[in-house]
């Protein structure tokens, strides 16, 4: 039976010849139309393709199961799921390919690391995603996508259309005012870092500690890959330049100043609130800042004695999440740039409804390349982890930058 939908790529593929078409002019009204449907069905088809690939994944480690090069014992009920997790642990341990992973073997793609890495299985990538999600408080509060491959992806932006009003016709009378739509375009990449150890090195860890059965090996490297991977993400999504890097969320913004050069005072926080059109103060709408400001915060009042910071959880949880200040949530990332009153030029948080204003593109797959011979004489394994994203301003009317004075 033969299927007729699109691919990712014949998507791809007419959503570039439309950009191209376009290139130096706004795209019409006919354009708009066919880039959001062509959008639609790119979506479809990652999505197919994600599932073709889990499907053919669970297939293969079923075919190989019976005559596996390293002996794993299924038990009687085992999930082969399960098979390719010990089989991807035992290649953890020695850096040898067991058959079960074969299927996990990188595919050469440009800009793809794949010198002998393997695709991570679910569940390892998991542990990954979820430590990264522990360190950038940013991270989980901005627009997100996720895709199976590192395509560039073209991003439509509207112009400033705040300015149009409809208009009173008489009757037999002629409408004279108004403007057209304008968009402009983006590109969202995929950049390639690499997690490891010192000096640019993969982690090392000895062949004794790795062997031992009592050791957590994948709990250990995941962990400390994803956490290193955390911060390098973190900074970027803050700070990062736009250039051959991903766009950071407060990279080249006037920031809106604090009212005078003195001690923060209950109309600097007034100020920020109001600086954002009220579109934009919903119910998605929050501060993000370091912890060493919420320090800063913290006692602050009000004119009426009342702090302007409040735990909704007081008694319950008293943390971050918990943490409202004059009525919209906190989001704490160490990312950010400690506040300083004496400067207008550094970007310290950002206050505003950032899933509007802000977007990360990540690709699903993480690559790791376990390396035991580079330094046998040492005794040490090598892992290093690979992983890609981008991130841009999709809208900067959505949110405020928040700095000091001048």
């Amino acid at each position: 039976m033969t299927s007729t939908l699109a691919t990712v790529e014949d998507v791809q593929a007419s959503l570039d010849e439309i950009h191209d078409a376009a290139e130096g002019r706004d795209f019409t009204a006919d354009e708009v139309a066919q880039i959001e449907a062509l959008e639609a069905d790119l979506a479809a088809a990652q999505e197919r393709r994600t599932k073709a690939d889990e499907l053919r994944a669970r297939n293969a480690a079923r075919r190989q199961i019976a005559t596996p090069a390293i002996h794993v014992k299924p038990g009687k009920d085992a999930d082969p799921a399960d098979e390719l997790e010990v089989a991807f642990t035992a290649y953890l341990r020695t850096g040898k390919e067991n058959a079960d992973i074969q299927e996990l073997r990188a595919a050469q793609s440009e800009g793809t690391p794949s010198e002998g890495g393997f695709l991570v299985p679910d569940g390892f990538r998991q542990k990954i995603v979820a430590r990264m999600k522990a360190f950038g408080g940013l991270a989980e509060v901005i627009d997100s996508i996720t895709t199976d491959t590192g395509n560039n992806l073209s991003w439509l932006t509207e112009g400033d259309d705040t300015s149009n009003l409809a208009e009173q016709v008489d009757e037999g009378g002629t409408f004279s005012g108004g403007a057209d739509l304008s968009y402009g375009k983006k590109s969202l990449g995929a950049y390639s870092y690499m997690a490891g150890g010192a000096g640019g090195n993969p982690l090392r860890l000895s062949r004794e500690l790795v062997q031992d059965s009592a050791f957590d090996i994948v709990g250990r490297v995941s962990n400390k890959l994803g956490e290193r991977a955390a911060r390098k993400r973190a900074a970027l999504l803050v700070s990062g330049t736009g250039v051959n890097q991903p766009q950071g969320i407060v990279t080249n913004i006037t920031g809106t100043t604090t009212a005078a050069n003195n001690a923060l005072t209950y109309a600097d926080f007034l100020g920020w609130i109001h600086a954002l059109d009220p579109a934009y103060r919903n119910e998605n709408c929050r501060w993000a800042f370091n912890d060493s400001f919420l320090q800063t915060i913290r006692g602050k009042l009000d004119t009426n004695g009342r702090p302007l910071l409040v735990d909704a959880n007081a008694g319950i949880e008293n943390g971050p999440r918990g943490l409202t200040l004059l009525g919209y949530p906190v989001t704490v990332d160490q990312g950010f740039s400690n506040f300083s009153n004496s400067s207008a030029t550094t970007n310290f948080g950002v206050f505003g409804d950032l899933r509007e204003g802000y977007i990360k593109r990540e690709v699903r797959q993480v690559e790791i390349l376990v390396n035991p011979y580079s330094r046998m004489q040492q005794r040490q394994i090598e892992y290093s982890a690979w992983f890609r994203f981008d991130a841009l301003q999709q809208n900067t009317n959505a949110y405020i930058a928040l700095t000091g004075h001048a």
